[in-house]
């Protein structure tokens, strides 16, 4: 199996880096083949949200909510904080960290895939939580 591997790109506007590693990848794409895990990825754009709300907001089991979320927080391509609560119950509430996932072919064959996160104020997680070295 390949090393991770992440090299920067020249984009400016976007934090851009490049996934080579053969596990990496097919984590990123099996997260990507799965429609609820997309329809996540959209709600949590604009806000976080905990496992409650996205249960409720898309009519998933709790149970298959907390997978989805696990999927794609190893993937990298969430990120999961604590929401703090006056009352003291503090709850996981999570955050999508790209805007972009660009999937190609290297100039070996290989699959690359960049992924990119805009300088959005509140997103404090970098795609190169992807690799999970």
């Amino acid at each position: 199996m390949a090393s991770a591997t992440v090299r920067p790109s020249e984009e400016s506007t976007k934090d851009v880096q490049t996934i080579v590693a053969e596990s990496a990848v097919q984590q990123l794409l099996n997260a990507l083949d799965d429609a609820d895990c997309r329809a996540i990825l959209d709600a949590t754009d604009e806000e976080a949200l905990t496992a409650n709300e996205v249960s409720e907001a898309h009519d998933l089991p709790l149970s298959t909510t907390y997978r989805k979320l696990d999927l794609l927080t190893e993937a990298g391509l969430l990120e999961e904080r604590t929401r703090i609560r006056q009352s003291g119950k503090h709850a996981s509430e999570y955050t999508r960290l790209v805007d972009d996932v660009v999937i190609s072919l290297g100039t070996r064959g290989e699959t690359e895939v960049r992924v990119s996160r805009g300088k959005a104020p509140g997103r404090t997680g970098s795609p190169a939580s992807i690799l999970g070295d």
